[in-house]
């Protein structure tokens, strides 16, 4: 197996290249997550440049060190998206993917990188904030919490094999997200868009729609039947959501 030599190989996956693209969506993963979560995603949007991070930790990177918080996620990332060729971007990011695409953002802020909007999906809203334990828990109780968020597959948390494999990736990025403490009140100047399952419980309503606070520009928000993988079962909606932000973004333009 070929594995990935520089660090734009390492972190950026592109399941449908389409070098003529106009628009770019760059798509961050939820905690534990992998860049294959997104490749619906890849192929909905065609006259897009989908690019998808690629974390250390799992599947094709599972052998490199993980990565022990948000600002070092930041101080990787930022310079991989900065070095491709620039195209008017949306950040989209899940759960702990919104937070990295918000911060990534702010690291962007004033380069050719900068996105033109973000879609923050399944997170509350950075200022917002919940004692949350979860990584200091033992293997079993990080196993009821991702049976608890339904987005891993029932024959995935029954394979000890694969649990093995995947376990400290998604603590390591339980880490992550439960010890992130951002800065008050930071805001980027582009706009932002917050989807949301009505029956999350990692966010309610209320806490997603405080994404307000973080953006000079237009926001919205709209809610989706469904919990925390709501996304899994609205994809036509939640990619109908993502081709109104490319089209906003390749016009210059804040989306509706």
């Amino acid at each position: 197996m070929h594995l990935p030599g520089t660090e734009r190989e390492r972190w950026l996956r592109r399941f449908r290249p389409r070098p003529h693209a106009r628009v770019r969506l760059v798509c961050f993963p939820h905690a534990g997550g992998s860049a294959s979560f997104y490749h619906p995603v890849a192929t909905a949007h065609a006259s897009a440049d989908v690019v998808i991070l690629q974390y250390p930790g799992r599947q094709d990177r599972r052998h490199e060190p993980l990565v022990r918080s948000v600002s070092e996620y930041v101080d990787r990332i930022a310079p991989v998206l900065e070095g491709e060729e620039p195209l008017p971007t949306v950040h989209f990011g899940h759960s702990m993917g919104a937070v990295l695409a918000f911060e990534t953002a702010l690291a962007l802020a004033g380069t050719r990188a900068a996105p033109r909007a973000i879609v923050a999906s399944g997170r509350r809203a950075p200022v917002t904030f919940r004692d949350e334990r979860t990584h200091l828990g033992d293997d079993r109780s990080l196993l009821d919490e991702m049976r608890r968020l339904n987005g891993t597959q029932a024959d995935v948390l029954d394979d000890e094999e694969i649990l093995r494999m995947a376990l400290p990736a998604v603590r390591g990025d339980y880490r992550v997200i439960e010890t992130y403490r951002p800065a008050a009140h930071r805001g980027v100047d582009c706009p932002i868009t917050v989807l949301v399952g009505e029956d999350d419980p990692k966010t309610t309503v209320a806490e997603a729609d405080r994404w307000r606070e973080h953006s000079t520009a237009e926001f919205r928000i709209r809610t989706f039947p469904g919990g925390h993988f709501y996304l899994t079962t609205q994809q036509a909606e939640v990619n109908a959501e993502l081709a109104a932000a490319l089209a906003a973004a390749a016009q210059g333009r804040a989306t509706r």
